[in-house]
């Protein structure tokens, strides 16, 4: 998040740069030969010369380098003080911003207030074992230094964590769960502080007392007048998560449960997965049970769409429908920085937590990560896969431009299961002629449907986060109550969310710290998608109802014009190309959708109404929150009082 700052103040604070010139490069900060070429562009407004750069950039990074060491030795020496002495220890964890007294409202003054020694976990990470498997996917510098802060301390006496929390961070909610873990292994506690703007410290004083009263009588428990002036830790085993492995055999026995994300697209994956020889069942739309389910398994800092699809497949396996120890799910992998690479950790721990930890889990990612001996992506797989996914953008485009304006009720969706049902009959073929040919008869037969066009109803374009976006159960039904309210839905394809994780990694190989590979792999991925999605580009350049299709580089260079590409959590630039792509095509209206407390997503969605809304004055845009609390009433109010604009 802290990545997006300046994008917020860009965007939302123009009154108060007033003429002030604002420069917010991303640069490549852990890679030094990369840094001084990113400085020298970002710098040159100043004139200042590369070599000068350079040399500014070799002493920042050796004084950084000294520094740190310092530190260290510092927190060393002061450890095997603490220890000798006998100190109960709190080892303060936070972020970076959590130092900040007007954020961390004093809390280390009031812990070294009741007698207790304060370190940070940056100084103790170094002393602490590596931890070779995690339960969860260890994502970011800051999670690392404080898993091997927690297995440190989990084995040393007199020390316990304090972790700050900022309040409805998902991610901070993935470390939270696995810090306790860890911690956990050997019987220590994680004591969990949520910051926010309140400055009451009643109850985190009783909290701390509450852990200071244990401290003490563990240390007077195990007191050794005799101790050694060095660190002492107990020869205790470090924490390590042993993940259930999916064998070759489990492939021919195994029943494999399919969450849902969009209605449309799965049920053409389906014939797909299943034509790969396992035994695929896809789960049915999810139920406010499902949500339930989800809520008592997983914390509650996590993001809606984790809520629901962990609650989900939980409640599939706790029905009794299945054979638990014949069973395994599937779950997908995004590969970012955005909490949803982390579903599989969620699930995970519901899993153990449910006494069911011998299902095994399996990965849809393009990262080539998590690894699983009976599951492969083989190429055929994949072929099939994306045009599937082709298939679905099609079809939805067709029926959405179609729908609201059908002469005869119901023809639209007629015609929509027609097709739906021919494609999965025929689809395991993966004949490329086959392709091209539904793909133009599909544009024709829905562009010839019977429509009545006399008046053109007002475009309403939907964004906003991938499962929200497309999932009817999550969004509360939108696209319809869109046309009952006498709009027309316009919105962009599944295929569209892959192509711009596509172009991030060309970015960061260009302008951050990607290498030339993995950038040059990037782009042969978004060019190759590219090609699967040209029969349907031309299919519908020709057609007469519907919009022709923008190529992602393209929506990017829209999207450059008022947010960096570097912001590439969760639907990141793309959300905001997205909107000016639909608003390019008429859509007077933008809803966007978004879970609630998804940050990455509010900066690129919630933070750019402001400036998007000057840039295009005829244009409302409206961002509408989803969680397991959210009323369906009010969702609905505020989407018809943005609809109600429509004929103004």
């Amino acid at each position: 998040m802290v990545i997006s700052y300046p994008e917020l103040i860009k965007n939302n604070m123009q009154e108060v740069l007033g003429d002030t010139p604002f420069h917010a490069p991303f640069l490549p900060l852990a890679d030094k030969k990369a840094l001084v070429p990113a400085l020298v562009k970002a710098l040159d407004f100043l004139g200042l010369k590369k070599k000068n750069i350079a040399k500014a950039v070799d002493l920042a990074w050796e004084e950084q380098e000294n520094c740190k060491a310092s530190y260290r030795e510092t927190t060393k020496k002061t450890v095997s003080r603490l220890v000798a002495e006998q100190i109960p220890t709190i080892v303060l964890a936070g972020r970076p911003y959590h130092l900040d007294s007007g954020i961390n409202h004093g809390i280390p003054e009031l812990i070294t207030s009741l007698g207790m020694a304060v370190l940070t976990e940056d100084g103790v990470a170094p002393l602490g074992n590596e931890i070779k498997h995690l339960r969860v996917v260890d994502q970011w510098s800051y999670h690392s230094r404080l898993y091997r802060a927690a297995e440190f301390v989990s084995r040393t006496e007199g020390f316990q964590i304090v972790e700050l929390n900022s309040f409805g961070c998902g991610l901070d909610s993935i470390v939270a769960d696995q810090v306790k873990d860890i911690l956990s292994a050997n019987h220590k506690i994680h004591t969990l502080l949520k910051i926010d703007e309140g400055t009451n410290l009643g109850a985190v004083t009783i909290r701390l007392r509450s852990l200071q009263s244990v401290m003490e009588r563990s240390l007077r428990r195990h007191h050794n007048p005799e101790a050694p002036e060095e660190v002492v830790v107990e020869k205790l085993p470090t924490y390590d998560y042993n993940r259930v492995v999916f064998t070759e055999e489990m492939r021919k026995t195994y029943k494999i449960l399919v969450p849902q994300m969009s209605p449309l697209h799965f049920t053409l994956l389906e014939p797909v997965l299943k034509n790969e020889g396992y035994d695929f069942e896809m789960l049915p739309a999810p139920t406010r049970d499902d949500i339930e389910v989800g809520l008592k398994y997983i914390n509650n800092d996590a993001c809606y769409p984790a809520i629901i699809v962990v609650g989900q497949l939980m409640s599939a396996l706790l029905s009794g429908k299945y054979d638990v120890d014949k069973t395994a799910v599937i779950i997908s992998q995004t590969g970012g920085g955005c909490r949803a690479t982390n579903y599989i950790g969620y699930l995970r721990k519901a899993l153990i937590d449910a006494g069911m930890k011998q299902v095994p889990i399996l990965s849809l990612n393009a990262s080539d990560m998590e690894r699983q001996p009976g599951f492969k992506l083989t190429k055929g797989f994949l072929h099939r896969m994306i045009q599937a996914v082709v298939y679905g953008d099609a079809i939805m485009q067709c029926v959405l431009a179609t729908r609201p304006y059908e002469k005869n009720p119901g023809s639209t969706d007629a015609l929509c299961d027609y097709w739906l049902k021919k494609i999965c009959e025929n689809i395991t073929s993966a004949s490329l002629r086959q392709y091209n040919k539904y793909i133009k008869e599909i544009i024709h037969d829905f562009d010839n449907l019977p429509v009545n066009k006399d008046v053109q109803k007002p475009r309403v374009g939907v964004v906003g986060e991938i499962y929200v976006k497309f999932h009817p159960s999550a969004n509360n039904h939108i696209n319809e109550l869109i046309e009952k309210e006498g709009g027309e839905v316009v919105t962009s394809g599944l295929l569209d969310f892959f192509l711009y994780c596509a172009m991030d990694s060309t970015y960061r190989a260009k302008h951050l710290d990607g290498t030339w590979l993995s950038g040059f792999f990037g782009t042969l991925a978004r060019e190759a998608l590219e090609l699967y999605r040209l029969p349907y580009a031309k299919a519908v350049a020709a057609s007469k109802n519907f919009d022709p299709l923008q190529r992602m580089t393209e929506v990017a260079k829209e999207a450059a014009q008022f947010i960096g590409l570097g912001n590439q959590c969760g639907e990141g630039w793309f959300l905001t190309g997205d909107m000016i792509d639909l608003i390019e095509k008429g859509a007077k209206q933008i809803v966007c959708l978004q879970p609630f407390g998804c940050l990455p997503n509010h900066v690129t969605g919630k933070g750019m109404v402001k400036t998007l809304s000057a840039a295009y004055p005829d244009v409302r845009i409206a961002a509408i929150d989803y969680d397991p609390g959210s009323s369906a009433v009010n969702q609905a109010n505020r989407l018809k009082l943005l609809l109600s604009t429509m004929f103004e």
